[in-house]
């Protein structure tokens, strides 16, 4: 006889879905399998929606997207065997990238792997070189678990985590329990900023070069107050575009892939006296950025997390809130009279020249109409290629998060996800960039954004090639091969799959079409025919 339902028993899975829904979780991407149906059930039924992609790997960065827009707790599911395979890509993105990604697969209990071997590898071997921390939840530990996971997941520099949920775990039913108190976190100040503050307070010529960690804790006023007490001017990674608006002019530019304009801001950081790094996180830089001031230049780092890397030297390091640390070392007198030969301002009038807008059609065309298109405080996202380097370089930003792209792992395919989640998150329409590569790598993601019924506009360059690594072949002297492919109707492909689609090669026709994407509900693709050589000398 069948025992009756205690209503004051759980599933394991639904402790896990309660403690996810409390850290601010507010949706779940992924594809459901047979070892994660309780944990879909339990997060629906906490108020956690999920939402069936394509394929993890875009699954993944649509959690991104919306984390970018709402700083909801990213989360991505995925089954056991070929579903976490599947999602590897988007695991090492957010390490490279740092985003605190939370990863949930089904597992089969540690008895039955022993003899039954359909579909069952280590999930935790092939995960752990690319999460912060890799666990396995047990009967009684799971909401202790997803605590653990949130907590080093958004700690120091943001990264994924990983919890594999055997199935008996997430079905077994236990007791309720009472919520978790989870200690205040104090911000993290040096006790001694003096050495700091006297080199900020003799610098004649200080430089300031933003990165990451400042925008993962939200330190753009910080910022803006410090280079308004100190005169120094900034320089970006790809990443922290927007933090000051890029119509400031204390505002140089972005740097760290474009040789062009690495080459007109280094002689700037030959002639700084003091270079602050706030929040900059050396792994979106290239190598052009290994060593760029010799070891005798005096350079604050601060960061919120030390991790040595070897990419360059500094005087002193300050380690924890950077926004806190700035507002601190920005107490004091305003400083005047700070780069009187007015070297900054030429670099960024420099920069701003040689990636300006140029006659005709080609990628500079589809840049400059769609930023004067698209309405203030729209969100764009970059894919990788030859056009998110000119695009990085071009793109005003007007506040942080609304360039989104992978800087670190540099990874094709994550712009039309990270759009959908983004737009999901935000409710407006976002601007997707992209290259024919690199959407026929998620075709499928766009009959997502028909599911989802959310607003993008995807401009995807249409050249027929590879043209970044192409350009590379030619600048190596070596024959050009694996880099063409075939033309594909990306306008008839939007409109089998539910959007709307047309293909455009003038400016009159892109700002047109492009004003009526941006009223559309739905989604639209811009299929921009370009020359692929309209690259070459571009960046």
């Amino acid at each position: 006889m069948a025992q009756p339902v205690r209503d004051d028993l759980v599933t394991g899975a639904d402790l896990l879905a309660a403690r996810l829904a409390a850290a601010g979780a507010t949706h779940a991407f992924g594809i459901p399998g047979g070892e994660v149906l309780a944990l879909v059930d339990a997060l629906e039924r906490a108020g956690i929606q999920f939402l069936l992609a394509k394929h993890e790997n875009a699954a993944g960065f649509m959690a991104e997207g919306l984390w970018h827009t709402t700083g909801a707790l990213p989360i991505l599911v995925a089954t056991l065997g070929p579903g976490v395979a599947n999602a590897v890509n988007v695991v090492a993105n957010a390490q490279q990238d740092r985003v605190p990604l939370v990863f949930i697969t089904g597992c089969v209990d540690h008895a039955l792997a022993e003899s039954y071997t359909h579909q069952v590898f280590d999930h935790q071997a092939v995960l752990r070189p690319l999460v912060k921390a890799s666990l396995r939840a047990a009967p009684g530990t799971e909401d202790l678990v997803v605590e653990k996971a949130i907590a080093i997941a958004r700690s120091g520099r943001p990264g994924p985590v990983h919890i594999d949920l055997p199935i008996s775990v997430a079905e077994a039913r236990t007791a309720r329990r009472g919520p978790l108190v989870a200690p205040q976190l104090q911000a993290n100040i040096p006790a001694d900023l003096s050495a700091a503050q006297a080199l900020i307070a003799d610098a004649k010529r200080p430089l300031v070069i933003a990165g990451l960690d400042l925008v993962n804790q939200g330190g753009a006023a910080a910022l803006d107050a410090f280079l308004t007490r100190t005169g120094a001017p900034l320089l970006t990674t790809y990443k922290a575009k927007g933090l000051v608006p890029e119509d400031d002019p204390r505002v140089i530019g972005g740097v760290g892939l474009s040789p062009k304009a690495d080459a007109i801001v280094m002689p700037l950081i030959e002639a700084a006296d003091l270079i602050i790094l706030a929040g900059y996180d050396p792994i979106e830089m290239r190598q052009g950025w290994r060593n760029p001031w010799p070891t005798s230049k005096s350079v604050i780092d601060i960061v919120a997390q030390d991790t040595p890397h070897g990419m360059h030297s500094a005087s002193l390091l300050l380690e924890g809130s950077v926004g806190q640390i700035l507002t601190k070392l920005a107490e004091g007198p305003r400083r005047e009279n700070v780069w009187p030969g007015g070297e900054p301002e030429r670099v960024r009038m420099a920069i701003r020249s040689v990636f300006a807008d140029r006659p005709g059609w080609g990628p500079h065309a589809v840049f400059a109409t769609l930023r004067d298109v698209a309405p203030a405080g729209t969100v764009a996202t970059a894919d990788s290629g030859a056009h998110r380097i000119l695009l990085s370089q071009m793109w005003n930003s007007d506040g942080p998060r609304r360039l989104l792209q992978s800087t670190g792992l540099c990874t094709m395919g994550c712009a039309l996800p990270l759009a959908t989640g983004a737009a999901l998150g935000s409710g407006q329409p976002t601007l997707c960039f992209v290259g024919d590569a690199g959407l026929e790598m998620v075709l499928g993601e766009l009959a997502t954004l028909r599911d989802l019924m959310v607003p993008v506009v995807i401009a995807v360059l249409v050249d027929e090639s590879l043209g970044l690594i192409a350009l590379k072949q030619k600048q190596l002297g070596l024959r050009r091969a694996g880099v063409d492919f075939g033309s594909s109707d990306f306008a008839a492909v939007a409109e089998a799959l539910g959007g709307y689609g047309v293909s455009v090669a003038d400016r009159d026709s892109l700002k047109r079409e492009a004003q009526a994407a941006f009223q559309r509900d739905g989604f639209t693709v811009l299929a921009c025919r370009i020359d692929a050589q309209s690259y070459e000398g571009a960046f």
